[in-house]
């Protein structure tokens, strides 16, 4: 891929990302955020932690070496936990410590997978929603009562505190950071790169074992979502995306539910959204015009339906994400 082709992530300072691996960490999971963060140009500088500088055991029988300890976790400004074995590894009073004070000065908490049970065992998960792995949403519930566990989803942003379900969630939840840190232009870039989807459909239930569900006759709701992608400058209906599906408008928004734990409408609304950032950010098009490419209809009409997603409107947006 040629860097020079890639739109500019926004001017900023440095930002200081900590990877926090406790012991027996799970490698894939650890490597995500220096696959994302560190990479192109980007305005991160992503350390590995550990409770002390020195190796740090993997389950995959071999040790990565961590460069610091916890005091780079309470300088960083984003402090991520990636996924280590809970069911018998208590989280060291040191480790709590240490993300209680990084959480204090104000870092944004990121978990990934059963990273989850150490910000829940710093107390940093009390009164909130958030998710783990959907092996051990109800594990999570049962330790932390005071947390609302959401098992379906891929994960959950409560601003300063991120969680994310299992394994490759985490490349969902590294990316939505980078789009709203630097948007979604530069997150695509980053996605096309390590071969990601930008933004995955639905959340985890889909994955979760149980019994096989007959699908309608002739459905296929990748193609559908990818066909009604490249029309969401027309009136679309659940009765146009069931019969893309070739199944009635009944089972096809049943079954879509199932899959994707939302509903037709809805998932319209996110992707029209999410092509109105888009254009914000890659073009000069007016606010009636990018309306209508989305197929909002009137500038309104984006401008609630894009508040309500960002909490922005759509200048605000491009003045802060515009790579035009």
């Amino acid at each position: 891929m040629n860097d020079s082709t890639a739109p500019k992530a926004s001017a900023a300072a440095r930002h200081r990302v900590a990877v926090l691996a406790l012991g027996r960490t799970l490698p894939m999971e650890l490597g995500m955020p220096f696959q994302i963060f560190d990479h192109l140009d980007l305005p991160y500088d992503v350390v590995l932690c550990g409770r002390a500088p020195g190796p740090v055991d993997t389950t995959g029988g071999w040790s990565v070496n961590a460069t610091h300890g916890l005091d780079a976790v309470m300088g960083a400004d984003t402090v991520i936990v990636p996924a280590f074995r809970v069911a018998t590894d208590a989280v060291s009073d040191d480790v709590v410590d240490a993300l209680r004070e990084a959480a204090r000065r104000g870092a944004r908490m990121v978990s990934i997978c059963t990273g989850a049970f150490a910000l829940a065992a710093a107390g940093l998960l009390d009164g909130r929603r958030a998710t783990t792995h959907w092996h051990f949403t109800d594990v999570l519930a049962r330790r932390y009562p005071n947390v609302t566990v959401d098992p379906d989803v891929l994960y959950v942003d409560e601003g300063d505190v991120i969680t994310s379900a299992g394994v490759a969630s985490g490349i969902d939840v590294c990316l939505h950071i980078l789009r709203l840190d630097h948007g979604a232009a530069v997150a695509n870039v980053v996605a096309r790169d390590i071969v990601a989807a930008p933004h995955r459909d639905g959340g985890q239930a889909q994955y979760i074992e149980q019994a096989p569900m007959a699908e309608p006759r002739g459905a296929n709701l990748a193609a559908t979502l990818k066909w009604a992608r490249a029309r969401l400058d027309q009136p679309l209906t659940v009765a146009e995306l069931a019969a893309h599906s070739h199944a009635s408008a009944r089972t096809f928004a049943r079954q879509f539910v199932v899959q994707t734990r939302t509903t037709p409408l809805k998932w319209l609304n996110t992707a029209r959204v999410d092509r109105a950032r888009e254009l914000l950010e890659t073009t000069d098009l007016g606010v009636d015009r990018v309306a209508e490419l989305c197929g909002l209809g009137t500038a309104a009409n984006l401008r609630v339906h894009f508040r309500h997603a960002t909490g922005v409107s759509p200048s605000d947006y491009r003045r802060t994400f515009s790579v035009a």
